[in-house]
């Protein structure tokens, strides 16, 4: 958020709810406050707040029943766009500038304009490459480039004993009952790689299931996924927001349903399995949305203290809220310093350990390369960096590193190298 020209004018009965909120003195209010003082005078001066949204996909007709910016027409249109228009016309003086795409497309420069950023991201490497990016942002002698992130997302209760995604496909997915709320100061409080543990990553459905003997509709929708297009498209990296990438593979899944008659396979089931999608609530979604904008607002007018820096909300059995400090982490590899300790066996080979690496809660990397003090071990990128060091991936660890050796791993989807110790288990 920034300020504008003065040259929109919006009366000041307008703030008459917001001021009478401003005035009264709250419990970090000091002995030399003056009432509103500081925000008014911002309010004054910008008379709006100015921000930018981005959204990379469409509006879906599912969309409709939980996220009331939309319409029937607007079905095929940016999200973007269209919310944005929407909230100009319904706020008048606010200023939104849309951007249909990726988070990633963006660099830092970017980023430096806003006061602060909000995300309802729907998938952790979208969370962690927004949060790396933050941190990495940060200049110690310059206050201004450290951008306070609020995160917020809804969750489902999962069953234990079944697949996630068969869970989706098969809708025993307990709905977005649950959600959270965080606040996060780079490299001053906890980060979201700090609590990575907390959203461990989905089981996967055995290759052999899905290869031969599928018995869902999510094992036909996962073929087309992992083995259909890395076969036929391997040449084309995978955008689940691109309506042509999940018609492909849903026409792929729907395919293979017909071939070995299995019903139920649609096209936002293959949305659904694809990018792990939990069927949201309307109402969980407002006050997760309500919390972040209350942080927010905390934030920039400093009217209270904001949240440190996690709330939790239930509502499946009632409703329920707490709070707590998450730690920051010294071995975090993205705001802490130390290496992050991992329990190997060196009778494990280079390639068993790589695959390892998308399935730990800690790591959760699925493209990982790496390397040591004294060289690379195994690199996916420029192909003939991968020739040459593909062997080693026939190798034992206890060939290539010793025990209590660090090293650095990389994954093409976050900008930054993570750091690890890898200790021999016996």
């Amino acid at each position: 958020m920034s300020d504008i020209p003065n040259s929109v004018e919006v009366p000041r009965t307008r703030w008459t709810y917001l001021d009478n909120f401003l005035n009264k003195p709250g419990p970090a209010t000091d002995e030399e406050w003056v009432p509103g003082a500081e925000a008014i005078k911002g309010l004054e001066s910008s008379k709006v707040f100015l921000g930018s949204l981005m959204k990379a996909d469409t509006i879906d007709v599912s969309n409709l029943n939980r996220q009331f910016l939309f319409r029937e027409a607007d079905v095929g249109k940016s999200k973007a766009e269209v919310a944005a228009a929407f909230v100009e016309k319904r706020v008048k003086g606010v200023k939104i500038t849309p951007y249909n795409g990726k988070i990633q497309d963006k660099d830092e420069e970017y980023y430096m304009q806003f006061k602060v950023v909000v995300c309802g991201l729907d998938s952790v490497e979208a969370r962690r490459w927004i949060n790396a990016t933050l941190i990495d942002m940060v200049d110690q002698d310059n206050f201004e480039s450290m951008k306070p992130l609020i995160d917020g997302g809804t969750e489902g209760e999962p069953n234990q004993d079944i697949n996630p995604s068969q869970q989706i496909a098969n809708k025993t997915f307990q709905p977005g009952f649950k959600g959270q709320s965080r606040v996060i100061l780079p490299t001053i409080t906890s980060c979201i790689e700090c609590q990575l543990e907390m959203h461990a990553p989905r089981a996967a459905v055995p290759l052999c299931t899905l290869a031969t003997i599928p018995r869902q509709p999510a094992h036909c929708i996962e073929w087309a996924h992992i083995i259909a297009w890395s076969s036929e498209r391997k040449d084309i990296i995978l955008d689940t927001d691109d309506p042509e990438h999940i018609n492909w593979l849903y026409q792929k899944a729907l395919a293979r349903a017909q071939e070995f008659n299995i019903q139920g396979v649609t096209y936002s089931m293959t949305q659904g399995v694809v990018k792990n999608i939990i069927p949201a609530i309307a109402s969980t979604n407002a006050i997760i949305a309500a919390s972040c904008c209350n942080e927010a607002f905390k934030i920039v007018t400093s009217t209270n203290p904001f949240l440190s820096n996690y709330m939790m909300y239930s509502g499946d059995e009632g409703i329920y809220t707490y709070t707590f400090e998450t730690e920051q982490k010294p071995d975090c590899p993205v705001c802490g310093n130390l290496a992050k300790n991992i329990t190997v066996y060196p009778s494990m080979t280079l390639q068993e350990f790589l695959d390892t690496l998308g399935e730990r809660p800690e790591a959760q990397l699925k493209k990982p390369s790496i390397r040591t003090g004294t060289g690379t071990l195994y690199m996916r990128f420029p192909q003939s960096l991968e020739e040459q060091t593909r062997p080693n991936l026939a190798k034992k660890l206890g060939e290539l590193v010793t025990d209590g050796e660090e090293v650095g791993v990389s994954d093409p989807a976050f900008q930054i190298s993570f750091k690890f110790r890898l200790v021999f288990g016996v």
